[in-house]
């Protein structure tokens, strides 16, 4: 751990990233209950609170770290991970660092259990050419969540290996079962149903305990072979100028309702394995 001295003695720039750094990796120590630096962040904090080349609001961060690691009383391990969190993301906005994925950190820094997970067994996803592997991690985000059984990829879907999607994914891409599939490899059951503009209102749509949602790229959409396997267009009604959604938010959207039909239908999920056949499910 680096002297807080020498810390000091760096470059502005320099100091702000490698205070940073620091308390990252001091920020997993407290996550796992280890408070072995805590004297280290009460005077790292009381440093930098004086530090006269940090803002204002920057240096009071500072100085709440410092307050809640120095005290006579000690503060709980969540009021600490805050304060950490706070100081060292507001550092990195300082230095200079992109904030674009600092929300798909697993703050659990644990493997997900695969066997743990709850699904329906007849609800599917196709995904049809989404190109953005942030956009194809979200979705196994989503799909994990709303108890989707599989995904469905096209060939020409962005890898979920992609540092974007595993970031945006959380875990999700190793416990969701998943494959690459054509549209003209698909069976002809269940039926599909296109998420797509101009479609049947989502509100009045009756949801089947077995189908795959196709959903399309943002720029075009649904594609014809999808399309033409699809007995249902669904839209999303909406009340903005824009009049459209991100698809990992459409996806969302969608399959919350999904799931609340059939928890009000009382379909039961299920956590054993299971994938789609060649010959329907």
């Amino acid at each position: 751990m680096i002297h807080v001295s020498k810390l000091m003695s760096l470059s502005p720039g320099h100091r702000q990233r490698k205070a940073a750094q620091t308390l990252a990796r001091i920020e997993e120590t407290l996550r796992r209950q280890d408070r072995q630096f805590v004297r280290w962040l009460g005077e790292c904090g009381a440093a930098l609170a004086l530090d006269p080349a940090l803002e204002a609001p920057l240096q009071a961060l500072a100085g709440r770290l410092a307050d809640l690691a120095g005290g006579d009383t000690a503060a709980s391990g969540e009021e600490l991970v805050r304060a950490v969190n706070r100081l060292r993301r507001s550092l990195e906005a300082a230095a200079g660092v992109s904030p674009s994925d600092w929300d798909f950190a697993d703050p659990s820094s644990l493997a997900l259990d695969a066997g743990s997970r709850r699904f329906f067994p007849g609800v599917r996803a196709y995904l049809d050419d989404v190109r953005s592997p942030f956009n194809v991690g979200s979705i196994f985000r989503t799909a994990d969540a709303f108890g989707v059984a599989e995904l469905l990829l096209s060939p020409f879907t962005a890898d979920p290996a992609h540092p974007r999607a595993s970031r945006s994914a959380m875990g999700a891409t190793a416990v969701i079962p998943w494959r690459r599939q054509a549209v003209a490899e698909l069976p002809a059951a269940p039926p599909g149903i296109a998420l797509e503009l101009r479609g049947q209102n989502l509100d009045d749509f009756e949801f089947p305990e077995c189908g795959v949602v196709f959903i399309g790229s943002e720029e075009l959409g649904v594609s014809p072979e999808g399309l033409s396997r699809c007995a249902h267009r669904v839209s999303i009604p909406m009340l903005g100028a824009k009049g459209s959604l991100n698809v990992g938010v459409a996806f969302g959207v969608f399959m919350n309702a999904w799931r609340a039909a059939l928890v009000r239908r009382g379909c039961a999920t299920v956590q054993n394995p299971c994938r789609l056949g060649t010959d329907g499910l």
